[in-house]
């Protein structure tokens, strides 16, 4: 009961976090994160059972794949990207680190998250979590991109046309 309270707490956070914003990916982005809670709480219980299992050493390594992207991408952003107002307004296309093999290292860093969380202990349910973010995911990357062309034209385009969305050289 206490995991169903707590996931219901932070949805709501969420989704007033979600409403404040005005990205037009924000309701895409938000199941992203609806579905990265769902899969934590619904395998709170299993995170440190049996660590050194083939399921759990695979999910240690996603997620600390996730943390090593998430940490990587908003450091670049920060630094490369001279944001504007909000951090993900960049003033500067960010071609260098993860960003010159893929698009979306952050987007990447949600997916391989979820895959971790699921992991964790794979369920029909849980897969059906991994699905819609996968759908999201690549639902707010498209918004993204189109919004990015938008905003840096003719080197987005070429820049998009050398690199992979969220896997280097695969996808």
């Amino acid at each position: 009961m206490i995991y169903f309270m707590a996931w219901v707490l932070f949805s709501v956070l969420l989704l007033v976090f979600t409403l404040i914003r005005p990205h037009p990916y924000r309701i895409p982005r938000f199941l992203a994160f609806e579905s990265l809670l769902g899969l934590i709480f619904l395998n709170a219980r299993r995170w440190f059972v049996d660590p050194l299992t083939a399921w759990q050493l695979l999910s240690w390594f996603f997620l600390a794949s996730s943390l090593f992207l998430a940490i990587h991408g908003f450091s670049l952003i920060k630094t490369k990207g001279e944001p504007v107002g909000d951090i993900e307004d960049t003033t500067i296309l960010i071609t260098t680190g993860a960003y010159h093999y893929i698009r979306h290292p952050l987007y990447s860093s949600l997916l391989f998250f979820g895959l971790g969380a699921f992991l964790k202990d794979p369920s029909l349910l849980g897969g059906g979590l991994v699905g819609i973010l996968f759908l999201a995911v690549m639902l707010t990357a498209r918004i993204e991109e189109k919004h990015n062309l938008e905003r840096f034209g003719e080197d987005y385009k070429r820049y998009s046309e050398k690199t992979k969305r969220f896997i280097p050289f695969i996808f």
